[in-house]
């Protein structure tokens, strides 16, 4: 990879990780808000969705926003600002004033995302941008392992209260190292892997014309269908440990360590393969998702809790292969210019999953068991299959499904010369 690519892999890698450290160790805290506030499961399947909800929300606007204004200007304002309340989830009160601050911190949180892999396209030329990404990405299960760690030290010792003031401090010191070593942008030529399109696509018809596409809705329910399993397993497990399994907070914290390694792995390799077939995720996606379908059943019918470690970590590491390849063709195909709108799209879909998942998942646990909740995360692997064997599969079939080429002033052209 480029000098600048590399360097931007990095600030962008401590950035995600932050960003998941700050989001996660909700899950793990969980209990013992719980126990404080006295709630039931649905209304602690309610905290995490709460967030989900601003999440997603602001994914769109993030992405269009990120096209608009640049990429680093929104990252950073994000960031500056879900750190902020971060450190204001500490002084929480009540349930209603948690569920507020967690909508707000979505928000928050929600126009990073897309203004990252745009800052990242902006840097990388196509050929190696899947890679890239997931050397970036890897840096989600990097965030998971560590708040893992900092919960499981920081919460018997200090309580939940304390930690979340305390991990506050790490969205600082990432804004301070990306406004010092932020690289310059490459020139769109060499971003683009069709230049020519990369000059014909605006910021206004372009991200229009993406918005529209039905070919990005399908690469979003891919990653609908993937967070399904994500954020199904990983708002509950603790919670399921502890309860089901008589295994402390603090050990099922660590417990997470091995599947959140393996998944960062296997976001890396999901990457790199995408860049070497040059899309093509239904190879990737399609024997991966029946894999993990299959293993979510079995993982509470596990004898012990070694062999739920086991299974849970084998399907970390199968369903997080999927994550880059529900990205590849779009950020393969599209000039950088409209690849905020086109990644905001697809994160959309696995943030209106994080609002599911979590909140049906606490709600199948009070209704009926905690074995027919896991086997329900099972739908979301079919409507990943589903959806990418709908998808383009290559650069040739997304540039032709998005038609950036076709703003209104060459289509009005094009039939005046025709009635000439």
């Amino acid at each position: 990879m480029l000098r600048s690519t590399r360097i931007t892999v990095l600030l962008l890698f401590a950035a995600w990780a932050v960003d998941y450290i700050d989001r996660l160790v909700i899950n793990l805290a969980l209990p013992a808000i719980g126990t404080e506030f006295a709630l039931d499961y649905g209304q602690r399947g309610l905290i995490v969705s709460a967030f989900f909800v601003a999440y997603a929300l602001s994914q769109i606007p993030g992405g269009l926003l990120a096209d608009r204004f640049g990429a680093v200007r929104i990252a950073l304002a994000g960031l500056i600002a879900w750190s902020l309340f971060t450190g204001l989830t500490a002084i929480a009160w009540s349930f209603t004033a948690l569920l507020a601050i967690r909508l707000l911190f979505g928000f928050a949180q929600g126009v990073f995302p897309a203004a990252a892999i745009k800052l990242l396209s902006e840097r990388s030329v196509p050929e190696q941008r899947m890679t890239a990404n997931g050397w970036m990405l890897s840096s989600n299960a990097f965030g998971s392992f560590a708040a893992a760690i900092i919960a499981s030290i920081l919460l018997p010792l200090w309580g939940w209260r304390p930690m979340f003031a305390v991990i506050a401090v790490l969205g600082v010191v990432v804004v301070v190292a990306i406004k010092r070593w932020m690289p310059e942008a490459l020139p769109s030529d060499v971003s683009a892997l069709d230049p020519a399109t990369a000059h014909r696509s605006s910021s206004s018809s372009g991200v229009g014309i993406v918005l529209r596409a039905p070919a990005m809705w399908c690469f979003a329910l891919v990653f609908f269908g993937y967070d399904v399993i994500v954020w199904g397993i990983g708002s509950w497990t603790v919670s399921y440990l502890h309860e089901e399994r008589g295994v402390s907070i603090g050990t099922a914290g660590l417990l997470s360590i091995a599947p959140t390694l393996v998944a960062a792995i296997a976001v890396i390799v999901g990457g790199r393969l995408s860049d070497r077939w040059e899309g093509r995720p239904s190879r990737i996606i399609v024997p991966a998702m029946i894999v993990s379908a299959a293993l979510v059943i079995v993982l509470p019918h596990t004898e012990s809790v070694t062999m739920f470690v086991v299974v849970g970590t084998v399907l970390s590491g199968i369903s997080a292969l999927c994550y880059m390849p529900a990205f590849a063709v779009p950020l393969r195909s599209l000039p950088a210019s409209v690849s905020g709108a086109a990644s905001s799209m697809i994160l959309f879909g696995g943030m209106i999953a994080g609002i599911a998942a979590p909140l049906a998942f606490g709600a199948i646990v009070d209704a009926a068991s905690w074995t027919t909740a896991f086997g329900a995360l099972a739908v979301g692997p079919l409507i990943a299959i589903a959806a990418v064997l709908a998808a383009p599969q290559t650069t040739d079939h997304m540039l032709a499904a998005v038609r950036l080429d076709r703003t209104p002033d060459r289509e009005e052209t094009h039939e005046h010369s025709t009635v000439e």
